[in-house]
């Protein structure tokens, strides 16, 4: 293998390392700061285009009133978002102490794989790279025995955990559709590109709500306003979710676990 091949083998494990160990960072802060449920006094739509008509900026101005936890004190702030709240709409707020800014929590719990569970399959990567580059074959087959166990067991306690939720389907309505430019046409690479976002109404609770959901297109015609989306609503969480329980995963993890497993007696039978 050449040297960039050899370098290329670590890119993977980097990039999910950082992105682990960025949400785990994110955890800590939510942990050590805490949340607080509040209520949207006001939103407003904020959006500016430059000179081309293209977006600059576009994000929602949201004001929301909650007793705040560390001084028990009912306050009012103005949140900037990348969603569209109703009026009376409840929301979870937090408080990052190290820049005073406060922010709207929508999607958190939303991941299949949990931050430290992505940051240790990060680190094993980088290891089965590092094993594989020295020619150091039974280390390296027991990291990617070890990711497969883990990334299987992590598939699996996903779907039993959100099995165990017994989230009640909420039905959406969708009412527009968010668009966010991710690039700019150049001389190389022909047009805009743009992402697509279906921002969905529910009720939850006898209130009615306003969600830009995760889920998003590359392609226009993917989300019709009017249309509907199954969310799934946690009562004694008050968070909703944009997916249940999926079998697919439960069967995913059997099947990479089991390839784990496999990987992990094959080293065993070499080495005795």
């Amino acid at each position: 293998m050449s040297q960039l091949s050899n370098l290329l083998l670590y890119l993977p494990g980097i990039i999910i390392f950082l992105v682990g160990s960025g949400q785990v960072r994110r955890y800590l802060a939510l942990r050590r700061s805490g949340t607080a449920f509040g209520d949207v006094v006001s939103c407003q739509h904020i959006v500016k285009k430059d000179k081309k008509d293209r977006e600059v900026y576009n994000y929602y101005n949201v004001t929301v009133e909650f007793t705040n936890p560390e001084t028990h004190h009912r306050e009012r702030h103005a949140v900037k978002s990348p969603s569209e709240f109703a009026e009376g709409q409840q929301v979870r707020i937090f408080a990052d102490r190290s820049s005073q800014n406060y922010e709207i929590l929508e999607s958190e719990n939303q991941f299949v794989i949990n931050p430290w569970e992505m940051m240790l399959g990060g680190a094993l990567l980088i290891l089965l790279a590092l094993f594989t580059n020295q020619g150091k074959e039974i280390p390296a087959m027991i990291c990617l025995s070890l990711v497969l166990i883990g990334g299987g067991a992590a598939l699996i306690f996903d779907y039993a955990a959100l099995k165990k939720r017994k989230l009640t389907a909420v039905t959406g309505e969708i009412i527009s559709v968010y668009t966010r430019q991710i690039s700019k046409g150049t001389k190389i690479v022909k047009g805009d590109k743009f992402t697509y976002y279906p921002v969905v109404k529910y009720t939850a609770d006898g209130r009615e709500n306003i969600r830009r959901c995760a889920v998003n297109s590359s392609s226009e015609k993917s989300f019709k306003v009017g249309d509907t989306l199954t969310l799934y609503y946690d009562p004694e969480l008050r968070t909703v979710f944009e997916r249940n329980a999926n079998t697919l995963y439960l069967v995913f993890g059997i099947l990479i676990l089991a390839a784990g497993i496999l990987a992990g007696l094959s080293i065993l039978s070499v080495i005795l």
